[in-house]
């Protein structure tokens, strides 16, 4: 349920129509800039197809005067770190945040050419989430045209890992987010009505092996014990945990074991995949899990994983935070709705340092789909949302 929080009282920006003017008149040049972004073909699983994402938005945050630096990975494309050049030590400080990876492979291209079809720009990544990168530097560059200086100093962080866990960005996240006065995350909107995302499920993963006693299947079938028959009362024990009223989801994904069809299996493993809304959900399905024991006689069973992302929750400081965007919407004529998101992503890790609002990125649909675009006048438009909430002085 959501948390009441005190009404954040917002005047309308004397700036904000010239916000809005600027980012409208600068449309084509916009999706341009996309669209260029969504040609670097960056899957996770290739740290060197990271590099013309960053070199592209390093150039741009240079020209605004902000000093830029690769932090590399070990196992993946690393991230981009970007600061005013002029900024004092220690100064406050908020966070704008997106990835640069995207589920595509190479080649993807060639049958999902980034084009402009409609008032929609189609393409693999431009919804999830290179347009998010582009919003970043046109709302920066917005405020540095029109003479607007940020009450708190704006700090920009891209990983190349999202989409695989943020196996490597998440201690640069987290430390950053822990010393943040608030951070936005540039992830697409939620829906075609382009929600921002004021809640998401948290995420798991477990693997779950049960190891057995292999034998002849019909000469000595009772000097065996069955790995498949213990995971098979395992299954029905994990389909038991979903609560959907709760918005609780336990499925198994995978499932394999045995030898042969003549071989009672002695081994055998799955995967589940666990969705939650709340951090108390998290910790009781999680300890449900750990806490399996075998049924079947001679079976040891073992249990790998764990959360991997806790949920973000509606905080009162999350709340408040919404309602300012959701205010400044409404200057610039935005009726703005919120939801809650089934997926993970970089702002489960922040809420739980900062203030967070995420899902401030495109409007559109199709993420990690043949079909995905975003629509160009609203997702500029979300630019004009961005730069004025970068604009709002921080709580006091």
């Amino acid at each position: 349920m959501p948390v009441d929080a005190p009404e954040p009282t917002l005047s309308t920006p004397p700036y904000a129509d010239d916000i809005l003017h600027h980012v409208r008149t600068r449309r084509d040049a916009f999706v341009d800039y996309v669209q260029a972004l969504v040609e670097h073909e960056s899957p996770s699983t290739d740290p060197a197809a990271q590099q013309p994402v960053f070199r592209q938005l390093a150039r741009s945050l240079r020209a605004l005067d902000f000093h830029t630096q690769h932090l590399p990975g070990t196992r993946t494309g690393g991230c981009l770190y970007a600061r005013p050049a002029s900024r004092p030590h220690g100064a406050p400080y908020q966070m704008l945040i997106g990835h640069g990876d995207t589920v595509w492979s190479h080649g993807t291209l060639d049958r999902m050419p980034a084009q402009v079809d409609d008032g929609r720009l189609r393409g693999p990544g431009v919804f999830d989430m290179k347009a998010g990168l582009a919003l970043i530097v046109w709302a920066l560059e917005t405020l540095d045209a029109l003479g607007l200086t940020p009450p708190v100093t704006p700090v920009v962080l891209v990983n190349s890992d999202e989409e695989i866990g943020s196996i490597e960005s998440r201690p640069i996240i987290e430390r950053l987010a822990r010393g943040a006065d608030r951070a936005f995350v540039l992830e697409p909107a939620l829906g075609l009505d382009g929600k921002l995302k004021t809640a998401r499920k948290g995420t798991g993963e477990f693997e779950i092996i049960a190891e057995g006693q292999a034998a002849h299947a019909g000469l000595s079938p009772d000097q065996g014990a069955s790995a498949i028959v213990e995971l098979a009362h395992v299954v029905q024990a994990l389909h038991a945990l979903n609560d959907p009223e709760r918005g609780i989801s336990v499925n198994v994904g995978t499932i394999d074991g045995g030898q042969r069809p003549n071989v009672i299996a002695p081994t055998s493993r799955l995967t589940v995949d666990i969705r939650v809304p709340t951090q108390e959900d998290a910790r009781s399905i999680a300890a449900q899990i750990k806490a399996l024991a075998p049924t079947t006689p001679g079976i040891k069973l073992t249990v790998r994983g764990g959360i991997e992302r806790m949920p973000m929750e509606r905080t009162p400081r999350n709340q408040v935070l919404w309602r300012q965007a959701q205010q400044l919407g409404r200057s610039i004529g935005l009726a703005l709705d919120d939801g809650l998101s089934g997926g993970g992503s970089d702002g489960n890790f922040t809420s739980h340092h900062t203030a967070t609002l995420d899902g401030l990125g495109a409007v559109g649909d199709g993420a990690h789909a043949d079909h995905e675009f975003i629509s160009i006048d609203e997702t500029i438009d979300r630019c004009a949302l961005l730069a004025l909430l970068i604009m709002t002085p921080p709580r006091t």
